[in-house]
């Protein structure tokens, strides 16, 4: 059986690279928004490996 190829328009790999820049728009946003909604947690996360010494702690703190 022989395979027959069919003919694609300049516009039909257009649409392809369209949906995947718009998927890609939208994933990106996904994760600004999850930084942005997690941003207070994370300052008082890191305010708090400060305090414990941060680096210099070393071993001191498991």
């Amino acid at each position: 059986m022989k395979v027959q190829r069919t003919r694609r328009s300049a516009a039909a790999g257009k649409t392809g690279q369209r949906v995947l820049m718009a998927e890609c728009a939208l994933a990106g946003a996904v994760a600004l928004a999850l930084v942005v909604h997690e941003f207070p947690s994370l300052r008082r996360e890191l305010r708090i490996w400060r305090m414990a010494g941060g680096l210099r702690a070393g071993n001191r703190y498991p």
